[in-house]
C-alpha cells in the first residue's frame, strides 16, 4: 500500500477552502454590491456522497459571503467558518471540538494561505490551478481546476480508496 492510500484510508473529515476550490475563484460584484460565485454542481454532489458515507464536511474561508452560507445550506454543510484570517487557529479549534487529530483530516486548498493548514492535516490537496507554492506543499494535486470538478475528483478518490464507493452509489445502479 502506497503512502497516499494509507493517508486517505484514515480520513474521516474533509475541510475545504471555498474561493478557488469550490468556485473557479471569480467573485462577481454588481453595481449594488451583490456578490455571486460559480459553483460546480458535481462538486456539490460529490460532497453529498461523502456525507452519506459518514465523512464530515467543513468549510473554512478567509472571506465572508452570504453566497457561501446559501451554498452550504443547500448542501447540508453545517460547519462553515468565514472571515478566517488564521485558518490554523480554526483548524485546531475543530480538532479540539471534534476530538480528532490531523491525520484523520483531508484539506483542499489553492493558495499560499492554505500551506500552513496543509502541514497540519493527514492528506493535503491543491487544485490543478492552485498557486505553484501551494502545489509544491500538497500531498496531491488534482487533475481538475477549482470550481471545475476538482472537489468531486477528490471525493470519489476518498470513497474508492476507503472501499465505500459501491455502497454510496448503489442507489444509482452504477456498476
Amino acid at each position: 500500500m502506497d503512502i497516499l492510500t494509507k493517508k486517505i484510508k484514515l480520513i474521516s473529515s474533509l475541510i475545504l477552502d471555498v474561493d478557488g476550490v469550490l468556485t473557479d475563484g471569480q467573485i462577481i460584484i454588481d453595481d449594488l454590491g451583490n456578490e455571486t460565485k460559480h459553483f460546480h454542481v458535481r462538486d456539490g454532489h460529490g460532497l453529498k456522497l461523502l456525507m452519506r458515507a459518514g465523512i464530515d464536511i467543513i468549510l473554512i474561508t478567509g472571506r465572508t459571503s452570504r453566497v457561501v452560507e446559501h451554498r452550504a445550506r443547500e448542501l447540508g454543510i453545517t460547519e462553515v467558518y468565514q472571515g478566517s484570517k488564521n485558518k490554523v487557529e480554526i483548524l485546531e479549534e475543530i480538532f479540539r471540538k471534534k476530538h480528532i487529530s490531523g491525520e484523520s483530516v483531508a484539506y483542499i486548498g489553492d493558495d499560499i494561505v492554505d500551506i500552513p493548514v496543509f502541514k497540519k492535516v493527514g492528506f493535503s490537496v491543491a487544485v490543478a490551478d492552485a498557486s505553484e507554492h501551494a502545489k509544491k506543499s500538497a500531498d496531491y494535486i488534482s487533475k481538475r481546476n477549482g470550481g471545475q470538478g476538482a472537489v468531486r475528483e477528490i471525493c470519489e478518490m476518498i470513497l474508492m480508496v476507503q472501499g465505500k464507493w459501491d455502497d454510496v452509489v448503489q442507489r444509482y445502479e452504477i456498476s
